[in-house]
């Protein structure tokens, strides 16, 4: 199914410079990595800790555009430039996995949302994640497949912060779209499964 990574290799093009500099500089694709997971906890923090000030959550958008730049930044220094390593791997899908979690609990404090919808969505992306990743296990290769993956929940979380940055009251029905994204979420590990299974059997 279509999802928004389709665009990456657009976006890494036009990246491509900067993590050349960022090598020629002595910068590691790992610090990369860690500075994106550290960043994402330190926005998700300041958020829970200060929920009452909504124009904190125009912070969110910069913050995940910021990180999927350093993500795609991460994985050329790794692939173009010689620096992937074993631990480079754990941090890039155990990093993903810590900035997700960081961004998406901070809504649980924010009217309309209920705790269980938003922890639901929280879960139901890290399957979809390791979904992917057990492609890599069962020799289909990583998945990325859709309809919601990181990049598409990127986009949505962005949209619902700058509403909420943007001081508009939510009505009661946006209740109900993080248990629709994590529906979506599920529908994105199945696809995962279902597509890493067809690639480790042909």
């Amino acid at each position: 199914m279509p999802t928004l990574y389709a665009i990456k290799p657009a976006f890494q093009t036009l990246l491509r410079p900067l993590a050349s500099r960022l090598v020629s500089a002595g910068a590691t694709a790992n610090q990369v990595t860690t500075a994106a997971m550290l960043i994402s906890v330190a926005t998700g923090a300041l958020i829970a800790l200060f929920p009452e000030i909504t124009p904190l959550f125009w912070l969110l958008p910069l913050v995940l555009f910021v990180r999927m730049a350093l993500n795609a930044i991460d994985g050329m220094m790794a692939r173009e430039f010689g620096q992937a390593s074993k631990l480079g791997a754990y941090l890039n899908e155990v990093g993903d996995i810590i900035s997700d979690v960081a961004l998406i609990l901070p809504f649980v404090l924010v009217a309309p949302f209920a705790a269980a919808g938003v922890v639901a969505f929280a879960i139901t992306a890290m399957i979809a994640e390791y979904a992917g990743v057990l492609g890599v296990m069962t020799g289909g290769g990583r998945g990325y497949d859709g309809p919601f993956g990181k990049s598409d929940r990127a986009l949505a979380l962005g949209i619902i912060a700058a509403l909420i940055g943007s001081g508009i009251i939510l009505p009661s029905w946006f209740s109900w779209v993080f248990p629709l994204m994590a529906v979506l979420s599920i529908v994105t590990a199945f696809n995962r499964i279902r597509a890493g299974l067809h690639r480790a059997n042909s």
